[in-house]
């Protein structure tokens, strides 16, 4: 983020590696996701690019019983997998990895599912796509979500709020053409409902936000932060209309 004050950065991590998940979704709007996967075998191979803490991981585990690599860039993130994959028993089948999405370092033609929930963007869409084609064994699938305009004039507000993170955000329409022209078969796609927004995102934040008010009271720099900081979930009240999350479903074909 340009111009951030020179704290943000700490703040932020501090908010948000303590949410259960660091963007829009849910475990219901996962399921709904596998359910295009009709082809997956019993116990597939999955690969979550761009995991975060891992709250939609844990979700996989559940909704799947095959092995999970879990790769994020954030080694404090990764930490905080790890020790919720051992708090739950689940280190034989989920592997956490400190890596890089655009170059994970793992082998081509691998994995029977590569899911990535609000992460892909970080790397170029085109890219990642690419990216998740090589990993991707053929008939494989790719489950992602892109944040999309819905309107082709968002107010400058809202426009001005993803320019620093996402400039080259488009429509649902512009993702399928990516998609077609990285080699990928589109199976479906469906619209994140609003309370994928907020039950295990926004919700948890607004309150964390609260609790780090209280935490750095005499503090005008963070607090200047986390008013900087609470003005996404304020924004989202205002103009969900403008913008959304899309679930996407592809598939390798060759």
């Amino acid at each position: 983020m340009n111009g951030a004050p020179p704290r943000f950065w700490s703040i932020f991590f501090e908010l948000y590696e303590s949410l259960p998940r660091q963007g829009p979704g849910n475990r219901a709007c996962a399921a709904r996701a596998l359910s295009f996967c009709r082809d997956l075998p019993s116990t597939p191979t999955v690969l979550d690019l761009g995991c975060g803490v891992g709250g939609q991981t844990l979700h996989l585990a559940e909704l799947t019983s095959g092995p999970i690599v879990a790769v994020d860039s954030h080694a404090p993130s990764i930490e905080r997998l790890r020790a919720a994959v051992a708090a739950r028993g689940l280190s034989e089948r989920i592997r956490p990895v400190v890596g890089d999405m655009a170059k994970p370092g793992l082998p081509s033609a691998s994995f029977d599912l590569v899911w990535s929930e609000g992460a892909l963007y970080n790397i170029g869409i085109e890219n990642a796509l690419r990216v998740c084609h090589g990993l991707l064994r053929s008939g494989g699938y790719l489950a992602f979500t892109d944040a999309v305009w819905r309107k082709e004039n968002p107010p400058p507000e809202v426009k001005a709020s993803f320019e620093d993170d996402y400039p080259t955000m488009g429509r649902v329409p512009e993702v399928l053409v990516a998609i077609e022209r990285c080699g990928l078969a589109l199976i479906g796609h469906f619209t994140l409902p609003d309370e994928a927004w907020w039950d295990d995102f926004y919700t948890p934040m607004e309150i964390r936000i609260e609790d780090l008010r209280g935490t750095y009271a005499d503090d005008d720099e963070a607090l200047a932060v986390l008013d900087q900081l609470a003005q996404e979930p304020a924004m989202h009240r205002r103009h969900s209309d403008d913008y959304a999350y899309e679930f996407f479903v592809v598939r390798r074909v060759g």
